[in-house]
């Protein structure tokens, strides 16, 4: 493969999906990306989405799940999130695609002039595009090895030009540098007690008759697929028999890299990709990470006040968080979802019974705003440790203006624009905008964190870097009024002045932050706000006994 100063050649993956969605592409994707780089290889993942939103960045979260924000500032679909934790490697805008941002770049070199007149058409036009795309990553000559899932299932129309791009990719590339992973469904039925391979079936003839012949089928199971239902699946789908590869359900999504590499998931790769690599997948520190995980000594509740709390997907990235810092902490962390237009004031001491800790979540819009205020109250009066993201720091701001500064009418403009004391305003440059997608402060920005303070003992040093997704910021006209009641601001964006991180001293964990810290947060670099915030509450749980 790759010596050390030689441009890589790489080799392309495929992951497709059929049967259903929500198979768990984005999973199987990183387990089998983590196998190759526990070998060394240098390995990048991306994601091809058939819908026609240019970024899932307008898309409600009831919708999509949440919106994943990279350094570079891309609103992502959350399958990035799966790729960052596993990979432990930041992404970029290059991985993720859509069909919307495909159309709009084709439309846009339409109206230029660029086709010289030629009728624009989904072949070659669409289908070069999306095949730019998907070499991108490897021309970049980082990678040994580029994964691209493709969002949907097969036979969806709106996935048809991206199968047609692979289809083509394999002329222009060379069969031996390219594979395509089919990602099925094995049902059991339980009236006839057996499993059913049919699905399965139809699902590749759909692929075949697209021009593309899976070389590896990954087969979604509740029970384990015995010899003769493999050699089924092997004998009507095209493919060896060791290309059949089991994939059991789950206790949790981290044993899947370990499961894949029972099923010798990453050695079937690297022959069929005629890699050489003598070297095992060296799982050690992530084996440490499932047993830490898996055998906690202490257990806390934190309660996630937010307005999704019906679908879970929305804060997906913070129930990682979760589990990432347990796991550093030996906690089991359960979390109690609390909706926030159910809290009031007068109800907050029954909801918090019990609770070891108060995570206020982000969000957007008016709905739930004075119950996240409430909750804020409630956990700063009775020193119960809370940590509050985006919105839910803004919340904290205008809790302290009102019921510690005194200025009772305190509020930000988001929800109340003409608001007496904006304590929470739109940053200037912010208030022309009429475009709503990709127009907030996005992706990484650097942040100073001042000594002797909460927020420095957490990160231990000074100079830090967060991904931002907000219009709305702290209104530092006052700044003064907040420092002279007792609120420190223990993190400033060095640039602009804006502040990053509000705390209160006197208070056993309460810390507020502008960014979102559950987006950085890895199996090998659990983020170390939650993994102080779980200690807390820890720490609190025992006060409690």
């Amino acid at each position: 493969m790759s010596v050390h100063g030689q441009t890589r050649n790489p080799k392309y993956i495929f992951v497709t999906g059929g049967v259903t969605s929500s198979l768990g592409k984005g999973i199987i994707a990183s387990s089998l990306a983590k196998l190759l780089q526990a070998r060394g290889l240098s390995v990048t993942i991306q994601k091809f989405d058939p819908y026609i939103n240019v970024d899932p960045g307008t898309l409600n979260p009831y919708e999509h799940g949440e919106c994943y924000v990279t350094d570079d500032g891309a609103e992502t679909d959350l399958d990035l999130g799966h790729y960052e934790r596993f990979l432990n490697v930041p992404t970029s805008q290059a991985n993720n695609v859509t069909t919307g941002r495909i159309y709009y770049n084709v439309i846009t070199n339409e109206r230029r002039g660029n086709y010289l007149g030629k009728t624009v058409q989904v072949i070659p036009h669409i289908t070069d595009e999306i095949k730019r795309n998907i070499l991108q990553l490897g021309e970049t000559g980082e990678y040994d090895i580029v994964i691209t899932e493709l969002g949907g299932c097969v036979g969806d129309i709106e996935s048809l030009p991206f199968v047609e791009a692979v289809r083509q990719l394999k002329w222009d590339l060379g069969a031996d540098n390219l594979l395509t992973i089919h990602l099925t469904l094995v049902p059991y039925l339980s009236s006839a007690g057996e499993l059913k391979t049919k699905p399965t079936q139809h699902s590749v003839k759909m692929l075949q008759e697209s021009g593309v012949q899976p070389d590896i089928i990954v087969c979604r199971t509740e029970h384990p697929l015995p010899v003769d239902i493999r050699r089924k699946i092997a004998l009507f789908c095209n493919v060896e028999q060791s290309s059949v590869i089991e994939a059991m359900d789950a206790e949790t999504i981290y044993d899947v890299p370990v499961l894949m590499q029972k099923e010798r998931l990453d050695q079937r790769v690297l022959y069929m990709l005629d890699i050489y690599n003598d070297q095992d997948a060296d799982m050690e520190a992530w084996k440490g990470f499932l047993d830490r995980y898996k055998n906690p000594v202490e257990h806390v509740k934190i309660g996630l006040v937010g307005k999704y709390v019906e679908l879970k997907d929305a804060y997906k990235s913070i129930i990682e968080a979760f589990i990432h810092a347990g796991a550093a902490n030996k906690c089991k962390v359960t979390i109690e979802w609390i909706h926030s237009e159910s809290l009031q004031v007068d109800n907050s001491a029954e909801k918090f019974k019990g609770l070891d800790g108060v995570l206020v979540a982000p969000g957007f819009g008016e709905r739930g705003i004075e119950g996240k205020i409430a909750a804020v109250r409630y956990v700063r009066e009775n020193n119960i440790p809370f940590f509050g993201i985006c919105l839910g720091m803004q919340m904290a701001c205008i809790e302290f203006a009102r019921n510690v500064i005194g200025l009772t009418e305190a509020h930000s403009t988001e929800m109340c624009p003409e608001t007496q004391f904006p304590v929470i305003d739109l940053m200037e440059e912010q208030k022309t905008v009429t475009d709503k997608g990709g127009t907030m402060r996005l992706g990484a920005y650097a942040c100073k964190t001042k000594d002797k303070t909460l927020a420095r003992k957490i990160y231990g040093k000074a100079n830090i870097s967060e991904r931002h997704r907000h219009r709305w910021e702290f209104n530092n006209k006052y700044l003064k009024d907040y420092e002279a009641a007792g609120m420190v601001i223990s993190g400033v964006n060095p640039d602009s002045g804006l502040v990053e991180i509000v705390e209160l001293p006197n208070h056993p964990y309460f810390i507020g932050v502008q960014f979102h810290p559950e987006l950085k947060s890895t199996v090998m670099n659990p983020h170390p706000l939650f993994v102080n915030f779980v200690k807390a509450a820890i720490d609190f749980s025992k006060t409690k006994k």
